[in-house]
């Protein structure tokens, strides 16, 4: 079995900067693949030079989030238009960088009502659709409250009664196991029963969000056993925060006792 893991460069090599000069410092650690969250800050042209240069491939990146305080629209009442908007803007940025993964995000809601329910499922519908038509899976995360007050995603029955209910191959689960030890935990169990609708897996440790190997709740080790057991063949994105240095933080990865793909 061969588990592949790709840089998030949202999180990782912040010892540059600027999104474009991290391509070039993942491929320079080795990475062949990368995902991160909102390249649009930058043109695309020169987000798809970037990717191009460093010779990668563009594994997933977000729909828009919108404002700082916002985390996406997707449950948002009134927003349908600028929802609509921002997955068309993510499949520009999609397409161009031939990346076949978007992330849909759902919004802050402080008191969740049966109105932001229907709009999330419209709106998911809609998305889900257009993912068809342009080759596109779309995935949904749930969120800790810890690292997302408010965050209207945060329970992975809700996630997968959505995925149920709407039922196309092109929408499925994030998982980030770094937000399932912290609002399920029973790692084993929901990872078991969890995969089947997953089409994208994060790490970082507990509490502290940072390499897999440092001090923290999980054992990663057993995790990547399982994962192999389980036959796992999409892409882990290392959503974490490097301690120091993210090159020599890679040290976790490259010693490894089992065949990965980086």
């Amino acid at each position: 079995m061969n588990l592949k893991f790709c840089a998030n460069l949202s999180f990782m090599y912040q010892e540059a900067n600027c999104l474009l000069e991290r391509y070039g410092l993942a491929a320079k650690s080795g990475f062949t693949s990368v995902e991160c969250a909102f390249p649009y800050s930058n043109p695309l042209e020169k987000v798809v030079q970037a990717k191009t240069d460093a010779n990668v491939q563009q594994i997933l990146i977000n729909a828009p989030r919108g404002e700082a305080n916002e985390l996406g629209f997707a449950a948002i009442p009134n927003m349908e238009d600028r929802f609509r908007s921002s997955i068309d803007l993510a499949i520009s940025y999609a397409k161009a960088l031939n990346c076949s993964k978007i992330h849909v995000m759902a919004g802050i809601v402080v008191q969740p009502t049966e109105v932001n329910h229907q709009t999330y499922e419209k709106n998911l519908t809609y998305a889900a659709l257009i993912f068809e038509t342009k080759g596109i899976m779309g995935v949904i995360e749930p969120i800790n409250k810890y690292s997302a007050p408010g965050y209207y995603l945060n329970s992975y029955e809700q996630a997968i009664e959505v995925l149920k209910k709407i039922n196309s191959p092109n929408l499925k689960l994030q998982l980030d196991i770094f937000h399932l030890q912290q609002i399920k935990g029973d790692l084993t169990n929901n990872i078991k029963s969890l995969l089947p609708y997953v089409g994208h897996i994060q790490l970082a440790q507990v509490p502290t969000r940072n390499e897999p190997n440092t001090p923290g709740e999980i054992d990663y080790n057993y995790i990547f056993q399982l994962l192999e057991e389980l036959k796992y063949d999409e892409w882990i994105g290392l959503e974490y925060t490097p301690k120091d240095d993210t090159d020599k933080g890679l040290s976790w990865l490259r010693d490894l006792k089992r065949t990965v793909t980086f």
